[in-house]
C-alpha cells in the first residue's frame, strides 16, 4: 500500500519481446555553449568519465513518463528528463532546476517562474516557455493521456491556468491557495514540444517514447540521454551533451560518460548481479538480505560498501475495520459487538498497548528495524511532530484501559469479555508470501493472548486480501505496510482524508463518522491552503496528535533501511526518503578511479 506518488504507482511488470530498436545514436555533435547562468552543483569537483552499471531485475515497460506504471521505467526515465522545481533530498527544500527561480503575489495563488535562458534539449533543439504550456495544457490537463494524476492538479474541478508571459516566463494561478505547488507542479517531467505535439494531437502519445523508439527521437532535459535500446537485454544512456548544470569549476555535468541499465530474469537477479560485479548500485537493500552482502562485501574480490540509513517511510501498521456501512442485503458490514469495540478509542490504545513491538524489532527482524509509533517518519523532520502521545508496550495499562469500557475477565477463564458478555475474539487478515509480515502476525497473535484476547491469524493471497480491504469491506483486521508518498504532508491526503480510498479504518465516507475525523479533514484542508508554513505545521502537527491518541492505526515496527554501491564512487549523498536512495543525484557522481 502507497500514497500518493507521481508519474508512477510503483508496481513491477515483465515486458515480453525482445530484439535491439533502430541503430543508436551517432556520436554526440558539438553541444551549444552553456546557458548564462548555469545550475552549479554545490559538491565537491570530480572527475569525468568510465560507465556506471545499474541492475534491474526484470526489463522495464516503456520511457513514456506517463506511462510508466512500474518503477523499473521511472529508473531510467528519471535521468532523461528535468523539471521546473529540484528537490533536495537532503535537506528536504524546493531548488531551481529549469526555472532559476519563481515568485508568488500577496494573493497566494498567482505563481512566475523564470525560466533559465540558453537551456537546449537533447537533440538541440531550444527550451523555452512553449514547452511548459505544452507539458500542462496539451498531456497533464487531457484526461485521455494523463488518467494517473489528472485531478491531482484540479481544484473543485477547475485547472490550473498555466500561461506564458514571454519566451522565458510563465505564470501559474491556482483556483484556491495550493500549498504544496513546488513539490507536486513543480517537480513534474517537462517535456518537449517540439518532439511529441504531433503524437499528442494525432493520438499517438500513449504509444510515443516506448522501447521500439528509435534512441535520437527520445529528448528531454535531464542529464543523459537514450544511446541504445537492446529490449529485454539492456537499455545504453550516454552523456547529454546539452545539460545545463555545472560543477564549480564551471565544467558541464554529469560526469559519467555512460549508464548501463541490464535487465535480469526475476526477482533477485537484480541483487545477484550486484554482488557478482556487474552492477555498481543496489538502492534499496532489505534486512533479510544484508548478512548475504555483508559476507560479499568483505570477500577479497569486495567492490562495493553497504550504508545504513536509519529508518525511512516504510512501516507496518495494522488496523480494525470501523466501516459503520450495510451490504446489499442489509446486513452490516462489521459484527454490531465487534464494531462496538473498535470505534472505541480506548480500546484501540489498549491494544497498542499490548503490542511488544521491541520484540518483533528483534525477533522477526533481527533487531534490524525499530518499534514506531507515529504517523510521520522521524526521518522526514520538517514534518514530524516528536510530542505525538504515543500508548508503548503496557500489558498492565492495557487491562485497565479495556477495564474502563466493561472490558474483562468476567468467568477467570482467561479469555476477556465486554460488558455484554461476549467473548473477546478477531480476526486479524494479511497476505500470504511476506514471512517477516506472518511471523509479526503471529507475535501480535501472542501478545493479544497473554491480555485475555483471542486473535484468529488468516493469511490469504494478496488480491485477495486487496478485494476484502478496498472492496467488499469484509474483514475484522487488517496488517499491512504502508510506504511511498512525499515529503509534503499533501502527499498524504488520500490516507488521512475521510473521504479517500486509503482512509483504511474507514474508507470513502459521505460525511465524517466522527468529530476527530471532521477535525483531521478540516486540518488537512487549511494547511492546503495556506503558504505560512508555521502554519501548516501547527496544522499537521495536531492531525499527528489527534491520530496518536486515536489510534486508527496501530504502526509496529519500520525496518532499517539500507543500500549498496561501488566503494570508489564520490559525491555520494544518500538519503532514505527517495527510493534512488544512493543515486538521486547521479549527476554529481563520479569515480574515484576511472575504471
Amino acid at each position: 500500500m502507497s500514497v500518493i506518488r507521481f508519474w508512477i504507482p510503483g508496481l513491477l511488470f515483465l515486458l515480453a519481446g525482445c530484439g535491439k530498436s533502430a541503430a543508436p545514436r551517432s556520436p554526440a555533435a558539438s553541444a551549444h555553449p552553456l546557458p548564462p547562468t548555469p545550475l552549479v552543483s554545490q559538491t565537491e569537483p570530480g572527475q569525468p568519465g568510465g560507465r556506471f552499471t545499474i541492475a534491474l531485475p526484470f526489463s522495464p515497460k516503456t520511457l513514456n513518463p506517463l506511462q510508466a506504471g512500474d518503477g523499473l521505467s521511472d529508473n531510467i526515465i528519471r535521468l532523461l528528463h528535468a523539471s521546473l522545481v529540484n528537490l533536495n533530498w537532503l535537506n528536504q527544500e524546493p531548488g531551481p532546476g529549469l526555472a532559476e527561480s519563481w515568485s508568488v503575489e500577496a494573493d497566494q495563488k498567482t505563481w512566475t517562474f523564470k525560466l533559465r535562458r540558453g537551456v537546449f534539449w537533447s537533440d538541440g533543439q531550444p527550451f523555452n516557455a512553449d514547452d511548459v504550456l505544452f507539458t500542462w495544457n496539451e498531456v497533464m490537463y487531457n484526461p485521455d493521456i494523463n488518467k494517473g494524476t489528472y485531478n491531482v492538479f484540479r481544484i473543485n474541478g477547475k485547472n490550473f491556468e498555466i500561461t506564458k508571459v514571454d519566451d522565458y516566463t510563465v505564470r501559474v494561478v491556482t483556483p484556491e491557495v495550493f500549498a504544496p505547488l513546488l513539490e507536486f507542479f513543480g517537480t513534474v517531467w517537462i517535456l518537449p514540444k517540439h518532439a511529441l505535439q504531433d503524437a499528442t494531437r494525432e493520438r499517438r502519445f500513449l504509444s510515443a517514447y516506448d522501447l521500439r523508439t528509435s534512441p535520437q527521437k527520445i529528448v528531454g532535459c535531464g542529464p543523459f540521454r537514450v544511446k541504445q535500446i537492446d529490449r529485454g537485454a539492456s537499455i545504453l544512456l550516454e552523456r547529454n551533451p546539452e545539460y545545463w548544470m555545472t560543477d564549480k569549476q564551471g565544467r558541464r555535468l554529469p560526469y559519467f560518460d555512460e549508464v548501463l541499465f541490464v535487465f535480469g530474469n526475476g526477482r533477485g537477479s537484480d541483487a545477484m548481479m550486484f554482488v557478482n560485479g556487474k552492477s555498481d548500485a543496489f538502492e534499496i537493500l532489505r534486512p533479510e538480505l544484508l548478512d548475504a552482502f555483508k559476507e560479499a562485501s568483505v570477500s577479497t574480490n569486495a567492490h562495493f560498501r553497504i550504508i545504513e540509513l536509519g529508518i525511512g517511510s516504510e512501516r507496518e501498521f495494522f488496523w480494525f475495520n470501523q466501516n459503520t456501512n450495510s451490504r446489499p442485503d442489509g446486513k452490516p458490514l462489521v459484527n454490531p459487538v465487534k464494531l462496538k469495540w473498535f470505534r472505541n478509542q480506548k480500546f484501540r490504545q489498549a491494544i497498542s498497548c499490548s503490542i511488544d513491538r521491541e520484540r518483533m524489532a528483534r525477533e522477526v527482524y533481527q533487531g534490524r528495524a525499530q518499534a514506531v509509533y507515529d504517523f510521520i517518519s522521524t526521518d522526514n523532520r520538517k514534518w514530524n511532530n516528536p510530542n505525538v502521545p504515543r500508548f508503548a508496550f503496557d500489558p498492565a495499562k492495557a487491562r485497565a484501559l479495556l477495564a474502563e469500557i466493561g472490558i474483562q475477565d468476567r468467568n477467570n477463564d482467561g479469555v476477556l469479555e465486554d460488558a455484554e458478555g461476549n467473548p473477546l475474539e478477531i480476526t486479524l487478515v494479511s497476505n500470504t508470501g511476506n514471512p517477516a509480515r506472518e511471523k509479526a502476525a503471529r507475535m501480535i497473535q501472542e501478545d493479544l493472548k497473554k491480555i485475555g484476547i483471542k486473535l484468529n491469524y488468516e493469511a490469504i493471497e494478496f488480491e485477495t486480501l486487496r478485494q476484502r480491504i478496498d472492496n467488499t469491506f469484509d474483514y475484522e483486521a487488517a496488517l499491512m505496510g504502508l510506504g511511498g508518498g512525499g515529503i509534503d504532508p499533501a502527499s498524504q491526503m488520500n490516507v488521512l482524508n475521510s473521504n479517500e480510498d486509503l482512509h483504511q479504518w474507514f474508507p470513502l465516507q459521505k460525511t465524517p463518522s466522527t468529530d476527530w475525523e471532521a477535525r483531521i479533514d478540516a486540518l488537512m484542508e487549511a494547511q492546503m491552503h495556506t503558504l505560512d508554513f508555521a502554519q501548516r505545521k501547527k496544522a499537521f502537527d495536531e492531525v499527528q496528535v489527534i491520530l496518536g491518541e486515536q489510534a486508527p492505526m496501530l504502526y509496529t515496527v519500520s525496518p532499517l533501511t539500507y543500500a549498496a554501491i561501488r566503494s570508489d564512487i564520490g559525491n555520494l549523498r544518500p538519503s532514505v526518503l527517495t527510493p534512488y536512495r544512493v543515486t538521486w543525484n547521479i549527476e554529481e557522481l563520479y569515480f574515484k578511479k576511472q575504471p
